[in-house]
């Protein structure tokens, strides 16, 4: 089986929240989608991570200065 897209775990992701949050899961299933929600959340955590440093590769060799900073709103 192919790797998920980023797109596609956090499509996964949300689903599971949405499942979960409804409340009428029975407790074994509900761990079964909170540990699978664990692992998708993590792996788009860590694509979101290998992004920011492959940007951050690529505009440093274009001898821009990137610093990753929250806008202020």
């Amino acid at each position: 089986m192919a790797k998920q897209t980023f797109e596609e775990s956090l499509q996964e992701l949300e689903a599971i929240v949405k499942q979960l949050e409804q409340g009428d899961v029975p407790l074994e299933e509900a761990l079964a989608a909170f540990k699978k929600g664990i692992t998708l959340s993590k792996q788009c955590q860590e694509t979101l991570t290998k992004a920011e440093d492959a940007l951050t590769k690529i505009m440093q060799e274009n001898g821009e200065a990137v610093v990753f900073e929250e806008e202020e709103k």
